[in-house]
């Protein structure tokens, strides 16, 4: 066992702990220090709500993008609304005049071909142009009427007339890319546009409420305007074609209210969602959809979507959403914890007040999945975390370089200290450290002026004992009186002898001793005491 082992157990002996250095001292003094900063920082962030900052920094970025949508389908849908009544109007008022320059009625027509043809025709240039300046993907024109009666399915077929903008979301009024869908193909030579892929003569209107029930609606109110009588059709696929489109359809009338047919509007589900995909950076699957909303459930296959993906793909294993408002945060999208969405949605008035279709609930939704919003939070607090720890860590770093870089030159001065005579030591520009070896130095030399007189005093005390052999008996027998503490009347009666022979004694005893009183002699005995020395 070293010297410092013996010294450490001697104090822990001695105090019953181990004593702390100083530079331990000072980094535990520090590191509680930075402790307290980082509690006290996590404690505002806890309070100030930063660490539920990604939760509703995620909620504020999806209602800022619903916003943003509502607005814009608002917009768009209500426009294209406005002008398909319009189209509508015009329409209805052309081929009033047409059929009353031609003499005939609409049911006539079927058996009239090419007065059908130019019918159509005529209101090519309306129909063209009405595209053109909506903001659709396509114009339609459904009249009640057939070309060839005669067919099989001639019940389920009707004439008219489909232009398809093939790029609705590129400004290009010079030469937009247009295209027949449905129509004679003689109005496309004539015009020089091409027909469609997907081309067809006539509308299939076997499963066709876009066509049946806005002239259902307008036989029952005949009483509405033309503004309260449109209709938009749920998301569909044509027959014989391959994309999913939204019509807004509304009944063609003449001045007697004798129907036509249907005109109006398309919006393909790829306009929609050119026109209104999320551009928000922070969460990849963020999804906009256009929705009718029955009690609390949205149907999905009713539905258009716009995200940077095929968001079908993300919800097709359902085929609705529950809706269940959380009242402080966001509101849930899902089936039984399944396919679980976190966002918000607004109404959308696609009607009137007293449109017969205005019990028809529309909503706009922003939609994230409940996945990416918690991986997005938790990153968010891992950050928050990683910087903590790293604070922390810098804390102690910078306690132990401080403690030390502090310690460092009390601990050189203990050291100068401690190898050197303090008289001896030079300065080492600590004031307190040089302060202590000017103290230490003065306490040494006091301490050793002291040591001297000491020295001194034992040698008088110790010649002093030395004289008290050279005493006589009865002198000796006095003397160990005056060391029990007797005065000399106490003596006399304890030795049975006069005064007078206790003060010849005393006398002897002075001289032989060389002190000059009784208070002298007794002053000796006492310092003897002092230190332990028996004089017996």
């Amino acid at each position: 066992m070293n010297k410092l082992q013996h010294m450490l157990l001697h104090r822990i002996n001695k105090s019953g702990m181990p004593s702390i250095s100083m530079r331990l001292r000072l980094f535990l003094f520090l590191l509680v220090l930075v402790l307290t900063m980082i509690s006290g920082i996590i404690v505002i962030l806890l309070v100030s709500g930063i660490f539920t900052a990604g939760l509703s920094e995620s909620s504020q970025i999806i209602k800022s993008e619903l916003e943003h949508s509502s607005q814009e389908i608002s917009n768009q849908f209500g426009q294209l609304s406005l002008q398909a009544v319009e189209f509508s109007e015009e329409l209805s008022k052309q081929f009033e005049d047409t059929l009353n320059h031609m003499n005939l009625t609409i049911d006539k027509l079927s058996t009239n071909p090419d007065k059908l043809e130019e019918l159509i025709s005529e209101v090519y240039d309306l129909t063209y142009y009405s595209l053109e300046k909506a903001d659709c993907s396509g114009a339609f024109i459904i009249l009640n009427t057939t070309v060839n009666p005669a067919l099989s399915n001639a019940e389920f077929s009707r004439a008219g007339l489909y232009l398809k903008n093939m790029e609705p979301n590129i400004i290009s009024s010079s030469a937009p890319n247009m295209t027949v869908l449905r129509g004679f193909p003689s109005i496309g030579r004539e015009n020089t546009i091409g027909l469609h892929a997907q081309w067809s003569m006539e509308f299939d209107i076997t499963e066709a409420d876009y066509y049946t029930i806005p002239q259902k609606e307008a036989l029952h109110n005949r009483r509405l305007s033309m503004s309260r009588l449109y209709y938009w059709s749920d998301p569909l696929i044509l027959p014989d074609t391959s994309e999913e489109v939204m019509l807004c359809s509304v009944p063609i009338l003449d001045s007697s209210h004798n129907l036509y047919g249907v005109c109006g509007f398309e919006v393909s589900a790829m306009l929609f969602k050119l026109s209104h995909m999320p551009y928000n950076h922070t969460f990849s699957r963020m999804f906009c959809m256009l929705s009718p909303l029955q009690e609390d459930m949205v149907d999905i296959n009713r539905s258009l979507f716009a995200g940077s993906y095929s968001v079908k793909d993300l919800v097709e294993e359902v085929t609705s959403l529950k809706v269940v408002p959380d009242g402080k945060s966001f509101t849930t999208y899902g089936i039984e914890n399944k396919n679980i969405y976190l966002g918000y949605h607004s109404t959308i008035q696609l009607y009137p007040n007293d449109s017969p279709y205005a019990d028809e609930t529309w909503v706009s939704a922003v939609l994230v999945p409940k996945d990416d919003i918690v991986n997005s939070i938790t990153r968010v607090n891992l950050i928050l975390a990683s910087l903590l720890t790293l604070l922390f860590t810098l804390g102690i770093i910078i306690s132990i370089v401080f403690s030390n870089k502090y310690l460092k030159p009390i601990s050189e001065g203990i050291e100068i200290i401690k190898s050197t005579a303090p008289g001896n030591a030079p300065k080492t520009n600590v004031q307190e450290i040089d302060d202590l070896i000017n103290f230490l130095s003065i306490y040494k030399n006091e301490l050793n002026r002291k040591v001297e007189e000491d020295k001194y005093q034992l040698t008088v005390l110790e010649q002093f004992a030395e004289k008290t052999k050279i005493l006589s008996p009865a002198e000796r027998s006095v003397f160990n009186l005056y060391v029990q503490g007797l005065n000399a009347k106490e003596i006399a009666d304890r030795m049975f002898l006069s005064i007078n022979t206790i003060k010849t004694h005393n006398k002897r005893i002075y001289s032989k001793l060389n002190v000059a009183s009784r208070e002298e002699l007794l002053l000796y005995i006492n310092m003897l005491k002092e230190i332990g020395r028996d004089l017996s």
